[in-house]
């Protein structure tokens, strides 16, 4: 399947789940938008290198998605959006009590509000082009809670939400708007929790894995940030065209339990 002649903007790509989406689109022949919050020599870098090995078109903008203004001048001064990730995120965990204000207020600009700047500058292209793909990095913890992420499971479930409702609003257009959930996912940024959390609990790597990390994921196995690429690839392709305002879980078995 090919995406070439498409443009995918993915949002927080420097590095983790957004890097693997933007890879896997630009193996499928999308030109891709890499973005995060930083400017530096390597965020270029990033996406010369994908052009050099896949030989589709790549950039890289710098773009804050706790602001509303930069979210939407990211579509913008990208000129056109074919296929929309929203992927940027970050986290905090603490007892709703002593959630730090701050932190709550990040959380859901970054994890949430960004993707409805960025949605509702990228539909005008969409509609323009006559065709679109908005695809929602959600979370298992967009379907399910757990204890200590108010923020994140409130962004998250309000992600999955708009995203049922921009899939009404386009119902009768060539456009689609899924969200994908995933579990526990093997990024660089889990990978470096791996130590601390073996010294915290006293276990070697795999005991830490099994019990600790992926004590919900009743696979036992991290999902990778290739197979959550490879669900996005298919979301836009021609395969997917009537699938529309639904969740897509790469959990292994989470959100079944």
């Amino acid at each position: 399947m090919s995406l070439k002649g498409k443009t995918a903007i993915i949002t927080g790509s420097n590095s983790g789940i957004g890097l693997g989406v933007a890879w896997e689109l630009a193996r499928a022949g999308a030109d891709v938008v890499l973005n995060s919050f930083t400017d530096r020599e390597e965020d270029h870098a990033l996406a010369a290198r994908i052009a050099d090995e896949t030989g589709v078109q790549a950039r890289y903008i710098k773009a804050d998605m706790s602001r509303g203004d930069e979210c939407r001048a990211l579509i913008e001064q990208a000129g056109v959006c074919d296929i929309l990730v929203n992927n940027a995120g970050i986290q905090h965990v603490a007892p709703i009590d002593e959630f730090p204000i701050e932190k709550w207020d990040a959380i859901i600009a970054i994890n949430m509000n960004s993707a409805f700047h960025t949605t509702a500058a990228a539909l005008p292209l969409m509609r323009k082009a006559g065709w679109g793909r908005v695809v929602n990095i959600a979370s298992a913890h967009g379907l399910t809670a757990s204890p200590f992420k108010a923020a994140y499971v409130a962004a998250k479930h309000g992600v999955v939400g708009m995203t049922k409702t921009v899939a009404l609003e386009t119902a009768r257009e060539p456009i689609t708007a899924n969200a994908v959930c995933p579990g526990y996912v093997l990024t660089p940024l889990v990978e470096a929790q791996i130590p601390d959390t073996m010294e915290k609990y006293g276990m070697d790597r795999d005991e830490v894995i099994e019990k600790v990390m992926l004590e919900r994921q009743p696979s036992k196995e991290f999902a990778t940030v290739e197979q959550l690429g490879g669900t996005v690839v298919f979301l836009c392709s021609e395969a997917a065209a009537q699938i529309t305002g639904t969740t897509i879980s790469v959990d292994g078995g989470w959100t079944a339990l």
